[in-house]
């Protein structure tokens, strides 16, 4: 934390022109509040989506359902994907637990449709990427 602390010493001197303990002191008190305000939770919750989007399988299959804006049987989802059935079966799991996928049960079949939260980032990241 010293060396952190030096640094900002540093950084607030060129800022303000001089740089006091209290200036220091307050600084941190202003980053701690930012840092709280997010809540270890949250952030947890938020490593947890982008991490079930952080594998070709699971990010290939949330794209295809927001493409459809419908639900897909699993039938459909598995030529599109190349694991076997119970990697799909995994990744579809992981979607869920994650909230970017619902799944339910059709008589014998099992349809998935991508949530709200799942459309909301696939439109971030239409926006964020260009084509190159």
């Amino acid at each position: 934390m010293a060396q952190g602390t030096d640094r900002l010493r540093r950084y607030l001197a060129d800022e303000l022109g001089e740089c006091r303990s209290e200036d220091v002191e307050r600084r941190l008190d202003e980053l701690g509040t930012l840092e709280a305000a997010l809540g270890a939770a949250r952030v947890d919750a938020e490593l947890d989506v982008l991490s079930a989007l952080a594998n070709e399988t699971r990010y290939t299959l949330v794209r295809v359902l927001v493409a459809a804006g419908e639900e897909l049987c699993v039938c459909e989802l598995h030529p599109i994907v190349d694991v076997s059935e119970s990697g799909l079966s995994h990744a579809l799991s992981r979607l869920v637990d994650a909230g970017l996928v619902e799944g339910r049960k059709d008589g014998r079949w099992k349809k998935y449709r991508a949530t709200n939260r799942a459309v909301a980032l696939v439109t971030l990241l239409d926006g964020s990427v260009g084509d190159e």
